[in-house]
This record gives C-alpha cells, structure tokens and sequence, in this order.
C-alpha cells in the first residue's frame, strides 16, 4: 500500500492500464508490426543485441569505478565489483564473438552506401563484404585486448593508490580515475549517442535528437543569460560604433564593384538560354518580364553551362531563341533586345551580408547607448524574444531548409550538414530562448547579499558567478529545466518534417505502406507517454537527490 502511495494518481492509473496494453500488443499482429516499424526494428537485429548489451556493461562499469568511488554514502567495495565486472566483460569481449555482429552492423550503417566498397550493395539492412568483415576481425583482435589493458592499467593505479581518510587523492589515483574515465566515458558515448543500433534506431534517433538538442540548448541559453549580465560602458560604444562603421565601409566596397554588361541577344519566339553564374536579378527579370519591351507572358527558360553552348543550342534550333549573355561573348548577327548592367551574385551577396550586420550591429548599438546597457545585452534580449514568438514548426523548417541551403551555397558545399544536426540545431536555438529565461528566473533568486558576501571575500565576476551563483541557481530551477526535457522530447516529433527517422517519421511511413487506421498512431502514442514518464521519473529522481522540494 505504501508504494501505490508514492506513485501519482495519474501514474497509477497507466499503471493500472499496463496489463492492457501489454494484452494489446501481444495478441494484435497489428500492434506488433506497429511497435516494431515504429521502434526501427531491423531485420535480424536480434543478434546485434549481446554485443551492444556486453559493450555497454564494460564502458558503464569502467565508468563506474572512480564515479562510485567519489560518491558520498557508497559503500568501499562498490569500486571493486565495479572493477571486477568491467575486467569480466573486457574478456567475454575478447574470447567470444558476442561483440562483432554489433561491431560490424555500425561500421556497415556508418559509411556512405553509395560510395564505400565496405559493404554489399543491394542488401538491406547493410552487410560488409568478406573483405570488409575480415579486415574488422583483425582490427578487433588487438583493440579489444589493448581496451583491456588500458582498463587493467586504470584500475591498478586507481585502487592500489587508495588515500587515508581525510587525505587527498594522489597523482597516481586521479592518473588511473582520468584514464578508465576517459577510455570508458568515450566508449558510451560512441555506444549511446553515435552507433548505429539496429534493433531501436527510431528510438535511438528520437533520444539522441532530444539529449543532443536539450543539452546545446542549455549552453545556448546560458550564453543568452551570460550576455545580458555584460556591463555598459563609453569604450564599448565606442568600440561597436567602430565596427559597424567599418561593416558599412566592407559592405560599400562589395556593392561599389564594377558591374558585368549583359545582353539579351535573339528573340522571344522560343526559350531563352541563361548561362550559369548570370546575375539571379536579371534572370528573374528576364524569365518575367522585367524590362523594356518584354513580353507580358512569362518567358521559358533554359540553364546551359556557358555561352557556346547557349549559342549552338540557337544554331541548331534546340527550341532556343535567344540567350542571355555577358556582353563579350554576344554575336553582333543576333539582334540585341535588352541591354543592362549588374553586379555579380557573389559580390552583391557578400556585401548585403554585411549591410545587414552592419545595420543589426548599428541599432543595437544605439539601443544600448540609449538605455546605458551593453549592446550584446540588447541582442541577447532580442533574441530570446523573437526566438519565444516563433512557432517551433516554423524554426525547424527555416533552419533545415533554407537557412542550411545558404550555408551549403556560401561555402561551395563544404558545409552542408546532415538532417539530424539540421534538426538539433533548430531545436535547440529554440528552445535556449526559453532555457535562457529559466536561468535568468534561477540567478535573479539567489540573494543579493551572497553576491555581496563574494565580493567582500575578493572574488571577481567571473568566480562569483562560478562559484556562487551558478551552484545555487541550477539547484533552483531544476524542476522547471525537467519540463524542458519532456517537451523537448516530445517535439522531436517535428523533426520528421525534415524526413528524419525517428519515431514519428516512422510511425507515418507504416501507415502509409499498411494503411492500418489506429494502430500505428495508438503505438507512437503509448511509446511517447513512457518515454516521458521515464523522463519524469529521471527529473523527480534528480529533484529527489538535491532535496529541491524541501530546501
């Protein structure tokens, strides 16, 4: 009776509903083709399940002797087991072949399935080839003993160099407690948050997607929050006015470049042939009729590479009529029916790029004189408030789309990030706005005279804030930070938009393929409210742990 009064009424009642569920999808093949699409359940994946368990019990428990060893209120023997079961699972990994199927399914999903000749082409889910799969094995025979030695070395140093009570640790244990925390902190990172696990991947996206995107958001609205404690003074007004107006000399010096002669040579019977690298301006005049003498209608098109081929395409009567051309490169037996000037696309978007800093960096320059405050502080404001007035919707599809399009454009397609980090970053630039106003709640509530106290004792900005402020505030506002990371996992389900497979991408490719009416939707459902229930239940857990309801 004690425990069902310690969960929360709604809880109970899920509980209460779990025999159900569990009844629903064990006896519906509906449900369970659901749950496993929905999951990302591959193929034959079940074997790729010792592996990865077997991987992430050495990493956790490495991990785990000098975390437990620090911890206040544990037991001295926890470190030992600890060990003894990390030095076990690094052998298991060595003597049996638990490992590999999980190893080779991450390297296989790890490359391009296009270009690399790792894998078999044409096979779904991914296989390596022979060659592929014995190189792995060799390259598994010596990194799997070297990760036991390392471990062996760690612990060693870490557990034969045990301090006295009261005494500090010495170099040798912290040398052992960095080297297992380093070896095993990387292994679960890599296992968790960047291996591919077949047998959850929808899942696996969906988790990741909300740690990565909560965890970056967090550091943004820190940085919001860090901003607008920056002081004003008449040096950094005047260092700002000094870089806006140096932004409006190098966007003058773009846009005043001398321009390209263009002329449309030929005639409107057909389409009109655009050479690549044309002004966009003076394609869009031409394709509608943006100068003189055009028709009203709208004009066809037709890219080719440069003007021989636009030329030859005329001569050949390829349904070309006319092309736009650099004035250099126009016959004189063509008649000219439009001739004009502009500034290469480069230039002029390279120099309203800077017009636009130069004239956001001018306001909030002069918002900040007005009002005596920093300028950064004025942006970060800025940013936090429109950052709260746009729909979530909108700022995944702005900065998956176009915003990442121009990015790949400006740099010639050396950036041009995928859809899952399009979709972390979308989240988390939206939701630091509203992490960065749970900070500043948190901050504004620790009490003047602590900072006081900080000051009389010599501590600067920097330390105050490190070492007063920061501890308490985080204490604070720890419950409202666990809201944040239910609904951000929650709207992780708007990164299917941008057709990453997580659950709900996957959830709707199942209905499409099954056309089954409620079963996939009632299957995503239920997965979400668990996933959220153990995110609630990790947040009362922390809240629990630093008494926050009891301060």
């Amino acid at each position: 009776m004690s425990f069902l009064r310690s969960v929360r009424p709604s809880n109970l009642i899920i509980l209460t509903a779990l025999p159900f569920i569990v009844y629903l999808f064990a006896s519906s093949g509906a449900y369970q083709r659901s749950l496993k699409a929905i999951l990302g359940v591959e193929n034959g994946s079940s074997a790729f399940v010792p592996g990865f368990l077997l991987m992430l019990l050495a990493f956790a428990t490495g991990f785990a002797v000098p975390t437990v060893a620090s911890a206040k209120g544990r037991k001295k023997q926890w470190p030992m087991v600890a060990a003894a079961v990390n030095v076990l699972a690094a052998l298991a990994m060595i003597w049996t072949a638990l490992v590999h199927p999980f190893v080779a399914s991450v390297l296989a999903n790890g490359v391009d399935p296009f270009k690399s000749e790792l894998i078999v082409k044409g096979i779904t889910p991914r296989q390596l080839t022979e060659t592929a799969d014995m190189m792995l094995r060799g390259m598994e025979s010596w990194l799997f003993p070297a990760y036991l030695l390392l471990s062996l070395v760690g612990i060693v140093l870490f557990l034969a160099a045990r301090p006295a009570v009261g005494e500090e640790p010495g170099p040798l244990r912290r040398a052992g407690g960095w080297v297992l925390g380093i070896a095993n902190g990387a292994g679960l990172v890599f296992v968790l948050f960047f291996a591919h696990i077949a047998f959850a991947s929808g899942v696996a996206t969906t988790v990741r997607a909300a740690i990565a995107a909560y965890l970056l958001a967090a550091l943004l609205g820190l940085a919001w929050v860090g901003l607008l404690q920056l002081r004003a003074s008449t040096r950094t007004t005047s260092y700002f006015a000094g870089v806006t107006v140096l932004l409006v000399l190098v966007a003058g010096w773009f846009l005043l470049q001398p321009k390209d002669a263009y002329v449309l040579a030929g005639t409107l019977d057909g389409k009109i042939g655009i050479v690549t690298n044309t002004p966009a301006s003076l394609v869009s005049a031409v394709r509608f009729g943006q100068y003189e003498g055009a028709p009203e209608a709208e004009t066809p098109v037709r890219t080719f590479v440069g003007p021989k081929e636009a030329l030859a395409s005329i001569a050949k009567n390829e349904g070309v009529s006319g092309a736009l051309l650099p004035a250099t490169a126009a016959p004189a037996d063509l008649p000219v029916l439009w001739k004009t000037e502009a500034l290469n696309d480069r230039d002029r978007a390279t120099g309203i790029t800077f017009v636009v800093f130069a004239i956001i960096l001018g306001l909030l320059t002069f918002g900040g004189f007005l009002h005596h405050r920093h300028p950064l502080a004025v942006g970060s404001e800025l940013v936090v408030d429109t950052i709260r007035g746009i729909p979530m919707l909108v700022i995944v599809l702005y900065v998956g789309l176009p915003l990442s399009g121009a990015l790949k454009d400006a740099t010639q397609g050396v950036l041009d990030p995928p859809n899952i980090l399009r979709g972390i970053v979308a989240m988390a630039l939206a939701y630091s706005a509203y992490l960065a106003e749970i900070f500043r709640s948190g901050i504004n509530a620790v009490p003047v005279g602590q900072i006081e106290a900080a000051k009389s004792i010599g501590l600067n900005r920097w330390q105050t804030a490190r070492l007063v402020i920061l501890p308490q505030a985080l204490r604070i506002v720890i419950p409202p930070l666990g809201n944040e990371l239910i609904a951000i996992l929650k709207d992780t389900s708007l990164l299917s938009i941008l057709s990453i497979r997580d659950i709900t991408q996957r959830m709707r490719e199942f209905q499409s393929a099954s056309f089954l009416p409620f079963a996939p939707y009632n299957s995503a459902a239920i997965f979400y409210i668990f996933l959220t229930l153990a995110a609630a239940s990790l947040v009362n857990m922390v809240e629990r742990r630093y008494d926050v309801k009891h301060r």
